[in-house]
């Protein structure tokens, strides 16, 4: 059992954590989990004993270990396999000691004590885990030195994973990994036989692992049961209610206030007028939802261009002399919406540099629209933002020459409107900057939107939010990204990049994954199942792919419709006594006769691609 009693955290003189309370059972997994500043990482770092609250207490049986990844990666000449070995001390220390322990009798406790942590099997689970977050038996074996910042915290998380701690604290685990890494990592915290604390923002990666969500809002922390769409329901009929009650209120308070005002003056009523002045002031206001300028991403649309964008034919990409990539045919479209999988490390980055026009073909041919333009994000756009200056003087320097109007339009697109835009981007979170780099990279409106994990800093309702986005812009996209969820909703191409070389995938991310946890990343994918194996796999292909472009078209009109008709309804609750509103009615009821067609097209479209998927 972990419990945090009535956790107060202040920082730099602003209320972070605000009274928070939770008990979390035992062996439980739980996701924690909230808007981008809520605190979730500074609560991780009471729960850890890294920072001192300014009130009440985190407890925990006695004896109970707590683990965390240290915030730097590891370092130096040792290897993974060292690293990760040496992260059970315990082991560590009685080996040590028995090599110069010369009393019998102790060094027979030594022993037994080995035999009894079942230390001699302790290099197979270690290179267990290395294996299943990407470190093959060579990679376990090089200095940590020789790696990446990226791959030396995976390091980190595989000790931490290794030492198997009794409360298991992970906070964002998934940023270093890619999509195969996570999906064993999944399996690994599902079977963990204690108590686990996840930070997390993929939806999937929740629901896969947790049993819990607990949810931090405005300093206060409310333990949902299940998964986190489970959450989602409940806080969306927590919401409804909230909102209802809130209306209720301010109509009882627009009540005592009129009769306030109406009974004060006289003297018969005076004293019922104080007694509901006194109610009035009794009544505690229920909070507003907030809407909140973080979930804001709009994409402004591109001109038309004929197809295709891009053609590689048997082109050639690496780097100085040393190709990564080989015999890389490709063609994109101006509608496509591609997803590139495959282990990190295997070139999906380099085959988006190359499209992105950022390397040339070392052979081959790669030709491309003249006239096209290209958004390319990347983590490191992020990282390399001036944290001096703010979005306005970013955005203005990127739009030389657009008027201040043209600029603001833009910022104001990605929620940088009145004070967020002049405001330092060393201040912004990381999610704010995020965006800010969407929203230098779209400035041009481009044909072909590359984006590189877009979504490591974003929340959960941040990420919702830019799928939406994703799903209005017109242009052609490609992505790469370890969130199942973001891949499932914006992608209708999927392309492996392995083995040298990138192929169309044929199948769904559901499938890449059984294929994942098959086996089979090294060997050429079976070509559908039994049903599926007489399809033409170009023509099931394009028949998704219609059927996906046709999907997000009923999504958009859906939402311009339901918008039409809440604006009339809005027009109609203000129509005024003897007012003929007969050509809004006649209106809103053919939005409600387009609304019906078009949910019944989406439906049906729905159902096609399904049946089509499944084979």
């Amino acid at each position: 059992m972990l419990n945090l009693n009535a956790i107060i955290v202040r920082l730099g003189g602003r209320t972070i954590i605000d009274g928070a309370s939770a008990a979390l059972p035992p062996r439980s997994r739980v996701g924690l989990i909230g808007r981008n500043g809520a605190g979730k990482t500074t609560l991780v770092r009471v729960i850890a004993g890294d920072l001192e609250p300014d009130s009440g207490a985190v407890e925990m049986p006695r004896g109970h270990r707590l683990g965390l990844v240290a915030q730097e990666a590891p370092a130096g000449s040792a290897t993974p396999l060292e690293t990760v070995l040496a992260a059970d001390t315990e082991r560590a220390a009685l080996l040590t000691e028995a090599e110069t322990a010369q009393d019998p009798d102790r060094l027979g406790e030594i022993w037994d004590r080995l035999e009894t942590i079942d230390a001699h099997a302790a290099p197979a689970r270690a290179a267990k885990i290395l294996v299943g977050l990407g470190f093959d038996e060579a990679a376990q074996n090089q200095p940590l030195d020789s790696f990446s910042g990226g791959w030396r915290m995976r390091v980190a998380l595989a000790a931490l994973l290794f030492s198997r701690p009794d409360v298991l604290l992970l906070d964002e685990p998934s940023n270093h990994l890619d999509l195969e890494a996570v999906m064993w990592l999944e399996d690994f915290l599902r079977d963990y036989p204690a108590t686990i604390l996840i930070v997390s923002h993929e939806r999937d990666f929740l629901n896969n692992v947790v049993d819990h969500i607990l949810h931090l809002e405005r300093g206060k922390l409310t333990l949902y049961p299940g998964t986190y769409d489970a959450f989602e329901r409940l806080r969306a009929e927590r919401q409804a209610q909230l909102a209802s009650a809130r209306a209720r209120q301010q109509a009882e308070r627009a009540k005592l206030q009129d009769y306030i005002a109406r009974n004060s003056a006289r003297a018969s009523t005076a004293k019922q007028a104080q007694s509901r002045v006194k109610a009035l002031a009794r009544m505690q206001p229920i909070a507003e939802l907030i809407d909140d300028p973080s979930l804001s991403f709009d994409f402004p649309s591109p001109d038309a261009l004929r197809p295709p964008l891009i053609t590689l034919d048997l082109a050639e990409v690496g780097y100085g002399e040393t190709p990564v990539l080989r015999r890389l045919d490709l063609r994109i479209d101006p509608d496509d919406r591609v997803a590139l999988l495959g282990r990190n490390g295997n070139g999906k980055t380099t085959l988006a540099r190359l499209l992105a026009a950022q390397l040339k073909p070392m052979a081959g041919s790669m030709n491309a629209s003249s006239r096209m333009k290209v958004g390319y994000f990347t983590q490191y756009q992020v990282e390399e933002l001036d944290r001096a200056d703010t979005p306005l003087e970013h955005m203005t320097r990127a739009m030389q020459g657009a008027t201040p109007a043209a600029v603001r339009a833009q910022l104001g697109r990605f929620g940088f409107t009145g004070p967020k835009a002049t405001t330092e981007v060393g201040k912004l979170s990381g999610g704010e900057r995020a965006r800010l780099a969407l929203a230098l990279i779209t400035r041009d409106a481009p044909h072909l939107l590359i984006l590189d994990e877009p979504t490591n800093h974003l929340d959960v309702d941040s990420r919702e939010a830019l799928i939406q986005a994703l799903n209005g812009y017109d242009g052609a996209m490609l992505i790469v990204s370890h969130d199942r969820h973001m891949l499932e909703m914006t992608a209708d191409r999927l392309v492996l990049v392995d083995g040298g070389t990138a192929r169309e995938f044929d199948g769904s991310i559901d499938d890449y994954v059984r294929f994942i946890l098959a086996g089979d990343t090294g060997r050429e994918r079976p070509r559908g199942g039994a049903k599926g194996a007489a399809r033409p796999r170009g023509a099931t292909r394009d028949e998704a792919k219609a059927l996906r472009g046709r999907l997000r078209a009923a999504e958009a009109e859906l939402a311009r419709l339901t918008a039409e008709r809440d604006a009339i309804d809005q027009a109609l609750a203000r129509v005024h006594a003897g007012a003929n509103p007969a050509e809004q009615l006649r209106r809103r009821a053919a939005i409600e006769a387009a609304i019906a067609s078009t949910e019944a097209a989406w439906l049906a479209d729905g159902d096609r691609l399904e049946a089509l998927e499944a084979g």
